[in-house]
């Protein structure tokens, strides 16, 4: 796979119109970034690019448009904040492929950069027939002369700007994916043990593959968030009002089952904290947390963190590891009430000496708003979904699409 180190070598930036795909996917309330982590770790190689000469067309999509525009998806908030960043103005495009595109593109000097207009406001992006993708990907390389996929985030997507057009035009992929790349080599080759993965987030039925895919390389397996409820249902406990995928209660038995065969520890919370009622997250208003044992959790409570002693439990399981993966957040972390699981999680991993890495998405997110220092973590990933299917062992066209 080459980098763009080899495309600045072999004469292909300097002067040319290099057609960066990024993942700028940033979540907004009101039209004001929320979180713009993503969008700093684009900053790098699109920074490198414009110094060594070249005219940059960034391109990213943001949210789930259908196929058209929409104006609650607009990237116009995503160019200001890229432009600060950057400290240059950046020129923005009001569509993908269209007049203003062309010319936007068109006007751009050695070095400047120009931002593309979401490029699912375009049908073709997402498209699952080959031949709709494809035309789209023809209209975005008459735009460019040199391709770069930086976008991590998407590389586990079949669309068109992260697997049609590369093979198109010349390409490489930016620092961020070669960075990502080898982080999760680390995870997948030689890894460096006792190996922990922390696992999140809401359903079970998310992680699946990638809990069978650990089980043959994990030392131990630490469970929290929503997901955590089908674990204690298989187990016998009553779950009371909590998250539950009764469906998936027999795929979690078979894990459990498989990993005390094969010396996995499987470490599951010991209490929880909840309410009656989901908590107002729009005003954060102080509720009524319950904690409670998970051997008796009330019929009317719904489980929202992990409780105290879970989380001396999970520090204590992961203060011996030499490296830690986490994915998704211990419970609630957006309101003050249950974030306190999460953030004993993401402070164990400060404390460890281990290689931490935090899988993106929700994890990513948590780090930033409990306030935590990036720079304490072995590595932040920008890519949630597509670091869960790396590790789950699949191929994903994005990467393959990048290789010669």
């Amino acid at each position: 796979m080459k980098t763009i180190d080899d495309l600045i070598g072999e004469g292909q930036v300097a002067g040319k119109r290099v057609f960066v795909r990024a993942d700028l996917n940033v979540p907004l309330a009101g039209g004001t970034i929320t979180d713009d982590g993503r969008i700093r770790a684009a900053v790098p190689t699109i920074t490198k690019l414009a110094a060594a000469g070249a005219r940059v067309i960034v391109a990213s999509h943001l949210g789930r448009p259908k196929g058209e525009p929409d104006p609650q998806f607009s990237l116009a908030p995503v160019a200001r904040r890229l432009g600060e960043l950057l400290g240059q103005d950046v020129a923005f495009a009001t569509d993908t492929v269209g007049d203003s595109a062309r010319a936007t593109v068109d006007g751009l000097a050695d070095g400047q950069v120009a931002l593309l207009e979401n490029l699912r406001f375009n049908a073709g992006e997402t498209a699952k027939d080959d031949a709709a993708r494809g035309a789209f990907a023809d209209e975005l390389a008459a735009l460019a002369d040199t391709y770069v996929g930086d976008g991590f985030g998407a590389v586990h997507r079949r669309h068109a700007s992260v697997y049609d057009l590369p093979a198109r035009l010349p390409h490489a992929a930016g620092g961020l994916i070669a960075t990502e790349v080898g982080v999760l080599k680390k995870l997948t080759e030689d890894v460096a043990r006792p190996y922990a993965v922390v696992l999140g987030g809401s359903k079970v039925s998310d992680k699946l593959g990638v809990i069978d895919h650990l089980l043959d390389k994990a030392d131990r397996i630490l469970v929290g968030g929503g997901m955590v409820f089908t674990f204690l249902k298989a187990q016998g406990h009553e779950v009371g009002k909590s998250l539950l995928q009764e469906d998936q209660i027999p795929a979690v038995l078979d894990y459990l089952e498989r990993a005390e065969a094969k010396g996995v520890e499987f470490v599951l919370p010991v209490d929880v904290v909840g309410a009656t009622e989901f908590p107002d997250l729009k005003t954060k208003a102080p509720g009524s947390p319950v904690t409670a044992s998970v051997e008796d959790i009330p019929g009317d409570l719904i489980g929202l963190d992990i409780g105290p002693e879970s989380r001396k439990l999970f520090a204590a399981k992961l203060a011996d590891t030499a490296t830690v993966f986490w994915n998704g957040p211990m419970g609630v972390f957006e309101h003050p009430d249950y974030a306190e699981g999460t953030r004993a999680v993401a402070q164990a991993l400060v404390d460890s000496p281990a290689f931490t890495v935090v899988g993106g998405g929700d994890s990513a997110a948590a780090v930033r708003i409990l306030g935590f220092d990036e720079n304490a973590f072995g590595h932040i990933s920008t890519g949630g979904g597509a670091s869960l299917e790396y590790l789950e062992g699949k191929t994903l066209p994005g990467l393959a699409a990048l290789e010669d």
